[in-house]
C-alpha cells in the first residue's frame, strides 16, 4: 500500500507541473519569450529546435519561434550558420549556457560571479553579443532559446530562473507538437476518468470508491488506457494524457 500511495504522489506531482506548463497554442508562448527578454533587457529572441535525428551528420538547429522579423531575418540565419555546430557539439556534453560578445565596440556580456560557468563562443564574430539556455529533454526533443542585444548585464539569479523557464517553454512547445501529430486515442470516458483522479493523486481503492467500481475494474481501466497512449507505466500515462489534453 505505501508503495502504491508513493507512486501516487509521485503522478500527482507530475501532473501538477504539468498543468501548470501547459499552453494551448504557439500564441500563448510567444509573450513568454517576450516577457524574459524585457527581464534580460535583450533585443531579440529565438527558440530553436534540433532536428535530424541523433545522427551527427543530420543534425541542424531549426527555428521554431523568433521575434527578429523579416529586416533582421538574415542575423539569425547568420547566428545559426557561425555558431550552430558549436552549439551542437556542445549540448551533447554540458547544460551549461553559451555566451558571446559581439564585435560593435559597445557589445559586452557581464555575468558577475556567473561568468566562469558559461560556455564562451568565439568573440566578434557577429555584431551582437548573445545568450543561449540549452534544453535537452532526451526522446521528446532538444535545442536552445537564445536571446541578443548589444550588450546584457546579467545576475546570476536572472540567469538560473531564466534557464528554466526556457526549458518549461521548450517543453510546452513539444508537448503541443506532440498533440497535433499524436493519432487520435480511444480511450473510453471510464479510462479518461480513472486517469483523470489517479493524476489528482488518487489510489487505485479512491478511484474505485469514487466511480462505484472494483479495485480490479479500476486497475484494468488504467492498464488499458496505459496500453493505448503507448505509455511505460502509469505515471507517463497520466502525463501524457495531460499533454495530449484528454485530462487536466
Amino acid at each position: 500500500m505505501g508503495s502504491t500511495r508513493g507512486m501516487s504522489s509521485e503522478a500527482s506531482t507530475s501532473a501538477q507541473y504539468l498543468r501548470l506548463q501547459r499552453a494551448s497554442s504557439r500564441a500563448d508562448i510567444f509573450p513568454r519569450l517576450v516577457a524574459m527578454q524585457k527581464q534580460l533587457r535583450a533585443r531579440n529572441f529565438a527558440l530553436l529546435r534540433i532536428s535530424g535525428g541523433g545522427l551527427p551528420g543530420n543534425r541542424k538547429l531549426v527555428c521554431e519561434i523568433e521575434n527578429w522579423g523579416q529586416e533582421d531575418g538574415g542575423q539569425l540565419e547568420m547566428l545559426i550558420r557561425s555558431y550552430g555546430e558549436l552549439m551542437l557539439d556542445h549540448i551533447e556534453t554540458s547544460l551549461f549556457p553559451v555566451a558571446w560578445t559581439g564585435s560593435d565596440h559597445m557589445s559586452f556580456i557581464e555575468a558577475q560571479e556567473f561568468n566562469p560557468l558559461l560556455h564562451h563562443l568565439p568573440a566578434d564574430v557577429l555584431p551582437f553579443s548573445g545568450l543561449g539556455f540549452p534544453i535537452r529533454l532526451g526522446a521528446m526533443g532538444n535545442g536552445y532559446v537564445l536571446f541578443t542585444a548589444s550588450s546584457l548585464s546579467l545576475t546570476s539569479d536572472l540567469i538560473v530562473e531564466q534557464h528554466l523557464r526556457s526549458c518549461q517553454i521548450m517543453t510546452d512547445l513539444l508537448a503541443l507538437d506532440e498533440r497535433r501529430s499524436a493519432p487520435a486515442q480511444t480511450l473510453s470516458e471510464r479510462e479518461i476518468a480513472c486517469l483523470q483522479l489517479a493524476g489528482d493523486g488518487r489510489i487505485s481503492e479512491e478511484i474505485a470508491e469514487n466511480l462505484g467500481l472494483s479495485v480490479h475494474t479500476v486497475n484494468a481501466y488504467l492498464g488499458s488506457a496505459t496500453m493505448k497512449l503507448d505509455a511505460v507505466n502509469r505515471i507517463q500515462a497520466i502525463a501524457k494524457a495531460i499533454r495530449l489534453g484528454h485530462i487536466n
